[in-house]
């Protein structure tokens, strides 16, 4: 599924227009960056929790060639799925 179809998907089931489902669908992701970024965690029930975590920086051998490189610090995203939504997918 694509932005766009999302998108459509949102509008049917809200009874909105498409714009009006854009702008949701682009609110919620710029919030969810935005609270990401800070490395807090959001939890949405019935579907599971987003969580960011920061990872340092570290040094690594390249493979191809042996020499050692240094990795920076980035922050990843992890998912956790609820137990209802494993439920309803089991």
């Amino acid at each position: 599924m694509d932005t766009k179809e999302l998108i459509q998907c949102v509008a049917e089931r809200i009874g909105r227009s498409e714009s009006d489902s854009a702008k949701l669908v682009e609110g919620l992701s710029i919030v969810l960056k935005e609270r990401l970024s800070e490395l807090d965690s959001i939890a949405i029930p019935g579907f599971g929790t987003f969580e960011a975590k920061k990872k340092d920086e570290r040094i690594v051998n390249n493979p191809s060639n042996g020499k050692r490189m240094l990795v920076p610090p980035r922050v990843v995203v992890n998912f956790k799925v609820s137990n209802v939504l494993k439920s309803k997918l089991k």
